[in-house]
């Protein structure tokens, strides 16, 4: 048994949910998220507890198992706190703005990349050098993260681009001057 998946999920009174063939829909105080019950998993819903359990012990049923319950985990979570991810800006002369379509990212290039908005997401700018990014969805707020790191990742030696508020760069050290083959 999953050791994750055989743990009940209790749905806080400001959750309601629909369960219609294979998929869970879950409305809470920020919003509507829908999460896909996997074929060979049942749910069982009693006193506001759901319970996951699998059809067979198949490997692939059995991979599922936990992966059903945080999934919904994930949407009730969402829709009742949200997710957020910060990315901060380390480098001379980097900083974020906003822009019409979204942000303009000053990051070392000869240009100005501008980031476009995600219908889902909410993006603000916290001085000239730190991103916040929300949304209900985890799976969406993390792509979107990803996806503006993407554009200058922190390189080994002096740590410079987009990092994780909370990631460490492990720094190489550079070139040894004046050393000589010998």
């Amino acid at each position: 048994m999953s050791r994750i998946g055989k743990k009940p999920l209790h749905l806080p009174e400001t959750v309601k949910m629909e369960a219609l063939e294979g998929v869970l829909k879950f409305t809470g105080p920020k919003g509507t998220l829908e999460s896909v019950l996997p074929k060979g998993i049942d749910l069982a819903v009693k006193d506001n507890v759901l319970s996951f359990t699998r059809k067979s012990n198949e490997p692939a049923v059995r991979a599922l198992h936990g992966l059903a319950r945080r999934l919904a985990q994930n949407a009730i979570q969402g829709v009742t706190e949200g997710f957020v991810k910060d990315l901060q800006l380390v480098g001379t002369g980097y900083r974020v703005a906003t822009h019409a379509e979204g942000l303009s990212l000053s990051v070392g290039f000869s240009h100005p990349v501008i980031f476009k908005k995600v219908p889902g997401i909410t993006i603000a700018i916290e001085g000239t050098d730190k991103i916040k990014i929300s949304g209900i969805d985890k799976q969406l707020v993390g792509q979107v993260a990803a996806n503006i790191r993407e554009i200058k990742k922190p390189e080994p030696y002096k740590g410079k681009g987009i990092r994780y508020v909370d990631e460490v760069i492990i720094k190489k050290q550079g070139k040894s001057a004046g050393k000589t083959a010998a």
